[in-house]
C-alpha cells in the first residue's frame, strides 16, 4: 500500500521534515530540497483543503526557508512552536536552558565534531560526526536536564535534545485536529525517527495512520522504505488527489 492508497480528500496529512521529506545531511543546514517537492506539497495542500501541516524538530522559520515560497501550517521544535492555518503562532513558555546549554557547550569545546544548536526553547547536541561519543553526550545532557525545571530529554538520529517537557509532536497534531481545516478529518502522520513515535501513537489512537519512513522499531502501522520512495509516493498522491482519481 502506498501513500496514494492511504490518502483521501477527507484526510489531514502531517509530515516530518528531516529524514522524511528530505534526506539527512551531515549538518542541519546542508539538507537539499529536491526539485518538484515544493510543487507536490502545494498540490496536496490544495487537494486536502489546506489540511496539510509540517511537524518537525526544526524551528518553523527554518522549514519556511527550505520550502519557500510555500508557507504551511507547522509545528516546530517538537511542538514547542505551532502555527495554525490562520497564521497565528503559538509558542510554549521556554523553560530554563542554562544548565543544558552550558553542558552542551562544554562537551563541544573538547571536540569540534560536536555541534550545539540553540532553538527557540530547546538545546540540541548533534554528534553525527562523532558517533562514538553518543553515550557521553546522552549522559551529560541527561544530567543537565535532571538539574533543570520543566525540561525533558529527547533522543533522535545522532542528536540528543533538551526540550520543554510538555511539548510533543503528538500533542501538536492533536491541537491541529481541534482547528479548521483539520478538525473532523482522518489524521495521517509520516515520520522517520524515534522523535516521531508520539505522533504515530496520537494519530493511531484517533483511528488514523502512522507511517514510518525507513528502518527501525516503531508503533506505526505502515512503512515506506526511504525518503526518496516517500517523495515519489507524495508526487503520485498529489497527482491522484488533484485530478479526483480514486485514492
Amino acid at each position: 500500500m502506498n501513500l496514494a492508497d492511504m490518502l483521501a480528500p477527507s484526510c489531514a496529512l502531517f509530515l516530518d521534515f528531516d529524514g522524511t521529506l528530505v534526506d539527512l545531511a551531515p549538518q542541519p543546514e546542508d539538507v537539499l530540497v529536491p526539485d518538484g517537492l515544493v510543487d507536490a506539497l502545494q498540490a496536496l495542500h490544495r487537494a486536502l483543503g489546506g489540511a496539510l501541516a509540517m511537524v518537525s524538530g526544526r524551528p518553523i522559520a527554518e522549514m519556511d526557508a527550505f520550502l519557500h515560497p510555500l508557507r504551511l501550517p507547522a509545528a516546530g521544535v517538537h511542538g514547542a512552536q505551532r502555527r495554525g492555518a490562520d497564521g497565528v503562532l503559538h509558542q510554549a513558555e521556554p523553560p530554563p536552558l542554562d544548565e543544558a546549554l552550558a553542558a552542551a557547550h562544554a562537551l563541544a569545546a573538547r571536540d569540534e565534531r560536536l555541534r550545539v544548536e540553540l532553538k527557540p526553547g530547546s538545546i540540541a547536541l548533534h554528534y553525527r560526526q562523532a558517533p562514538e561519543r553518543e553515550a557521553e553526550c546522552v549522559a551529560v545532557m541527561q544530567a543537565a536536564v535532571a538539574r533543570s525545571r520543566g525540561l525533558a530529554l529527547l533522543r533522535g538520529k545522532m542528536v540528543v535534545e533538551a526540550k520543554p517537557g510538555g511539548a510533543t509532536k503528538g500533542r501538536a497534531i492533536e491541537a491541529f485536529l481541534h482547528e479548521p481545516p483539520f478538525a473532523g478529518r482522518v489524521p495521517v502522520f509520516v515520520g522517520d525517527d524515534v522523535t516521531d513515535e508520539a505522533g504515530f501513537s496520537a494519530v493511531q489512537r484517533l483511528r488514523g495512520l502512522g507511517v514510518k519512513v525507513g528502518e527501525g522499531d516503531t508503533v506505526a502501522s505502515r512503512r515506506i522504505a526511504s525518503p526518496a520512495d516517500f517523495r515519489a509516493q507524495l508526487a503520485q498522491a498529489a497527482a491522484a488527489l488533484g485530478t479526483g482519481a480514486p485514492a
